[in-house]
């Protein structure tokens, strides 16, 4: 065992490396790091298990950092174990730099999450723990990792953190650690100011056990690890009380301590002697970027320890590997991030609404991709993701032997456990409900395109079709606002995420294909809640749908056009009534479908060329905003979209009113000729 002095000692140097990298940087949060650096140093010298020789070990347990203000922290301890270099965090938030402001998920580095917004960091954790779960049920004690999470007086604060901590211990996720930095302050003001709460009792109440320690005393904390270590029924809460800007002092030696100054700006500008503060905790000003003795023992010990424990697991791994070749092989093809689907059994019924289509595919998914989870916000029977259920059941407490999560009324919640899943590995997650509720999901979806992971978000009732609900259900501008992910560059250059909204059943199938085979960012699935009449086909509908595939093609054309007509989603059936009207005069058409602008613009130029030729008249119809379309539709077109919040009316009475028409398109189409 470590000896209290050892540890306190290493505890002080990440305080001043934390402390020290921001003073650098002339920006960033010292005080929540200074105060944090007991409790994790101790979980990183004596509890975390991870395998230093190969990062990505998809045993390893895995931390969870919700307040990425306190990266400073992160980037010390992960110093001290060799993953960051002295120079690396005197370079703190600098261009090029690997220690940015926030951290972004590194695993090689032993970041497990990108985090930031407060209380996403800690779902993810949660959605981390799920995903364990379903993985140790089909894969056993290879899987038992525990999960922890960081969480500070902000990420409680954060509404998603009600959602997070209801569903963890909805489902006794004993796999679960939460540290809670309560240190009573926050960035304008102390916590006293904006909540009376009694968090233990909260957490209590969803089912959580709860242990309340001194949170910069490393016995107390080793214990309550300990306590949490061993529980097996329930995820463990431990609220450490912990002091802001722990060993900060003013020039003439006083305590700095507890001063909101710490939190979001260095020490020398909030108050406290950058100087002093150092020599108070054992280091020196001039030169503070260094490694005290007691620290590279206690880390040299720590990385010894780590070798064994990964070696023996490793050797689990092995015996169990050749006494299970089967399923030692399913492992290794799951953290793969590929899948196995035989898309030739799916079998749509023409004319249905691309939700009905979705829960065909769904059904298929069940039963041939093993490694799927799916969940909806309470609304599977509407967004139709019983299709995959009616082929699995639900998560409940004690069997993870299914694939469905039923996540309640909780849409950013349910997003950001996906994410976690996905983080995670070994699981490819999706998530279900109305697109107009994509609001909820936001931060969340910007969250997994930053981190690109493969989450599928499936958004069901994509029009003011909805129709009797109103304009509450009505999502219009929702379209025009992810679209503008897909303009969005990511880390690697691509559109940061494939948004698609199919036309048919038909294109529906290629759309899930489509989003199954992309596992380097999110995609979004914008899906009718009404039945849309199929599009016309030369020979083969499902053949000639797999061109969407290109982001945008031509589903049909009369020689040299005098117009296209362009679309995504049910509008391009509607485009297709307008157009047997134009043809009746003789005017020549070609029907272009676009899922996805995104990725259409992403083909060669000769193939955009070939679908959208410069210089023609284009006619565009859209159910949401018009700037859905103005950039495929250009200066030489009209386009006819909404431009108000949508009524409440039959579906089919809207579409009258609100020129959602083969008529109107007719007319339109014509005063524009």
């Amino acid at each position: 065992m470590n000896s209290i002095q050892n540890l306190n000692r290493a505890a002080d140097n990440i305080r001043i490396l934390a402390a020290s990298a921001v003073e650098k940087a002339k920006s960033g949060h010292p005080g929540g790091a200074m105060g944090g650096a007991d409790f994790i140093n101790v979980l990183y010298s004596e509890f975390l298990e991870y395998d230093p020789q190969n990062p990505k070990w998809e045993g390893r347990d895995r931390l969870f950092l919700d307040p990425g203000h306190m990266s400073p922290m992160l980037y010390s301890v992960l110093a001290c174990a060799g993953k960051f270099t002295m120079e690396e965090l005197a370079q703190f938030r600098q261009w090029d730099s690997p220690t940015p402001g926030h951290p972004e998920v590194d695993i090689m580095r032993g970041v497990e999450n990108t985090s930031g917004p407060l209380g996403q960091g800690h779902t993810f954790a949660v959605g981390a723990a799920i995903a364990a779960k379903f993985l140790k049920a089909r894969f056993g004690e290879l899987m038992s990792q525990t999960i922890y999470a960081f969480i500070s007086d902000g990420g409680i604060q954060e509404e998603i953190s009600q959602g997070a901590g209801r569903i963890a211990g909805h489902l006794g996720l004993n796999n679960l650690v939460m540290f809670y930095d309560s240190n009573d302050i926050q960035l304008s003001t102390e916590t006293n100011a904006v909540t009376s709460e009694n968090v233990a009792q909260k957490y209590l109440a969803w089912g959580w056990k709860v242990v309340e320690i001194n949170g910069n005393d490393a016995i107390e904390i080793r214990t309550a690890l300990k306590e949490a270590k061993a529980e097996a029924k329930r995820p463990t809460l431990i609220i450490g009380k912990t002091i802001m800007g722990k060993g900060a002092v003013k020039a003439d030696g006083t305590s700095f301590e507890r001063q909101c100054a710490t939190h979001g700006m260095p020490l020398s500008e909030g108050g406290a002697s950058y100087a002093e503060s150092i020599k108070n905790l054992g280091g020196n000003p001039e030169n503070p970027f260094v490694l005290f003795e007691e620290t590279k023992e206690l880390y040299a010990k720590r990385a010894e320890e780590l070798k064994k424990i990964a070696a023996e697991k490793q050797a689990a791994k092995a015996a169990w590997a050749k006494a299970n070749p089967e399923l030692a092989e399913k492992l290794e093809f799951f953290f793969s991030g590929k899948t196995k689907m035989n898309w030739d059994a799916v079998v749509q019924k023409p004319g249905q609404a691309t939700r009905a289509a979705s829960a065909t595919v769904l059904a298929e998914l069940a039963k041939q991709v093993e490694n799927m989870v799916v969940a909806s916000a309470d609304l599977s029977n509407s967004d139709k993701t019983d299709g995959f259920l009616k082929n699995t059941k639900a998560f409940t407490k004690d069997d993870f032997s299914g694939a469905f999560l039923q996540a309640g009324v909780a849409e950013l919640t349910m997003a950001c456990l996906c994410i976690g899943m996905s983080l995670h590995g070994g699981v490819i997650p999706a998530c279900a409900t109305f697109f107009v509720f994509s609001d909820y999901m936001k931060p969340a979806v910007r969250m997994a395109a930053l981190m690109e992971q493969p989450v599928k978000f499936i958004w069901t009732h994509d029009a003011f079709r909805v129709g009797e609900d109103g304009p509450t259900h009505e999502p219009v501008e929702q379209e025009a606002q992810i679209r503008l992910m897909e303009k969005l560059k990511n880390h690697k250059g691509h559109n940061s995420m494939l948004v698609l909204r199919p036309a048919d059943v038909e294109e529906c199938t290629v759309a899930w294909k489509m989003a199954m085979e992309n596992t380097s960012t999110p995609t979004g699935l914008i899906l009718s809640r009404q039945n849309i009449v199929d599009l016309p086909a030369a020979t083969n509908r499902k053949a000639e749908a797999e061109q969407a595939q290109k982001g945008g093609y031509v589903v049909e054309c009369d020689g040299n056009p005098d117009v296209i007509l362009v679309a995504s989603g049910s509008e391009v059936a509607t485009l297709y009534e307008g157009a047997a009207l134009l043809r009746a005069e003789g005017v020549k058409i070609r029907l272009v479908s676009v899922p996805s602008e995104g990725l259409f613009r992403s083909q060669s130029a000769e193939y955009q060329e070939s679908v959208l030729p410069k210089g023609s008249k284009i006619f565009g119809l859209t159910a949401g905003l018009p700037v859905n379309l103005l950039g495929l539709v250009g200066a030489n077109g009209k386009i006819w979209g909404l431009e108000s919040f949508g009524f409440s009316a039959p579906y089919k009475v809207l579409d009258e009113k609100l020129g959602f028409t083969g008529k109107n398109v007719y007319e339109q189409v014509k005063a524009m000729l």
